[in-house]
């Protein structure tokens, strides 16, 4: 596995998107890395023991791949873009095909694994739609408040996040209903948020430096909780602080520990029953887009790549894309008790 747990000599992935880079996902039954990009393509990497990568397939959009997400298999990555359509790439053919279609740029990509695995798709066109993905038309289509921003999902539970900070929580057993619909435990535009493992809650992360960790049952309220981070400064009063967005949140597949990382270059990882953080690492010098773990938690992947937190303005030419991997210390990932 990668030699390092020091982010300063984490392994660079060869031949990385060549535009800001919106999605990563490992395969949950292999170590190939799926990674959507503005440049409009969606690029599959195999990563080797010792670390090293390999680009395996590419499949192009027709405008900026902003998602995607692995079938239960590992044998189909499904992606989503401002195209408006929703594509399935198979692994053994090297095909790509349309399984989705919206009014709007599809923002998120979720497979559903209830008793046959269901496809579902939300967009800035304030609806969520549930594909058989043999089908060329949706099973069900579920109208939002407002445009989504992000959405997350581990069976039975489904979580929206849209704009004007709307949260709306769906049981799979019943896809079409809300189960709850509550705005936002934080007060500025959320930005992503991801299921936990359990299916029990999930994390939200805002703009502003603060991430919310929230049970869906109202008799486990007085676990929720949230917290600041990704800030810089603010330790006095006349000391203002930075406050940078939270980009992603993600579950160790082992430990149920957490990772955050943001537009200040970081990434840290929590443990949330303890309710303290784990271990922060090295500023990397540009903002970090997306994050994941690997199917067993060995390998933390990051995308070094402007996260659009200053607008139009802050995308130059000399931004860099790059995709790192992190070999993950147990130690830094397993949970701890308070001191």
């Amino acid at each position: 596995m990668i030699k390092s747990n020091q982010a300063s000599q984490d392994m660079e992935v060869q031949h990385p998107p060549t535009d800001g880079i919106s999605e990563m996902q490992f395969s949950p039954t292999a170590d190939l890395l799926a990674a959507a990009s503005w440049d409009n393509n969606v690029r599959i990497y195999e990563i080797q023991p010792n670390g090293t990568s390999v680009a395996k397939a590419m499949y192009q959009h027709s405008a900026p791949a902003l998602c995607c997400a692995w079938s239960k298999d590992g044998t189909k990555l499904v992606s989503g873009g401002a195209d408006k359509i929703a594509k399935l790439f198979d692994i053994s053919t090297g095909q790509s095909t349309q399984v989705a279609q919206h009014d709007a740029p599809i923002k998120e990509v979720r497979w559903v694994d209830g008793a046959s695995p269901i496809l579902a798709t939300g967009s800035w066109d304030k609806t969520v739609k549930y594909w058989d993905t043999r089908q060329p038309t949706p099973i069900s289509t579920v109208n939002l408040p407002e445009r989504l921003y992000a959405m997350d999902s581990v069976f039975p539970l489904l979580v929206a996040a849209t704009a004007d900070r709307h949260l709306v929580i769906y049981n799979l057993n019943n896809p079409s209903t809300p189960f709850k619909s509550m705005t936002s435990p934080l007060k500025w535009q959320t930005r992503t948020i991801s299921c936990f493992p359990a299916g029990t809650g999930y994390g939200i992360g805002s703009i502003e430096g603060r991430v919310a960790i929230q049970y869906v049952e109202d008799k486990d309220a007085s676990l929720n909780f949230s917290f600041k981070c990704h800030r810089e400064g603010g330790q006095t009063v006349r000391d203002k602080a930075t406050v940078y967005s939270v980009n992603c949140i993600n579950w160790h597949p082992i430990h149920g520990t957490f990772s955050t990382a943001g537009a200040d270059g970081s990434f840290a990882f929590w443990d949330k029953d303890s309710r303290q953080k784990l271990k922060t690492f090295p500023k990397v010098g540009s903002p970090i887009s997306t994050t994941c773990f690997n199917r067993n938690g060995s390998i933390f992947a990051y995308a070094v790549s402007y996260d659009w937190n200053k607008g139009h303005t802050g995308a130059t030419a000399q931004t860099q894309n790059k995709i790192m991997l992190h070999s993950v210390n147990e130690i830094d990932v397993k949970p701890r008790k308070r001191a």
